[in-house]
């Protein structure tokens, strides 16, 4: 994944844990921000 999409998807999940959050939807919203915590720290490896 390279460094643009992967900005990209964090953003998205992001805003959509963010909204799930407002709406109520706290189980969603949660594991929208554990994907996040997870693509965020994704490094770029060689195999």
């Amino acid at each position: 994944m390279n460094g643009l999409s992967k900005h990209l998807l964090t953003g998205l999940l992001v805003a959509a844990g963010i909204y799930g959050v407002v709406n109520g939807e706290f189980i969603i919203s949660s594991a929208l921000f554990a994907i996040t915590t997870y693509t965020s720290n994704i490094k770029n490896q060689k195999s």
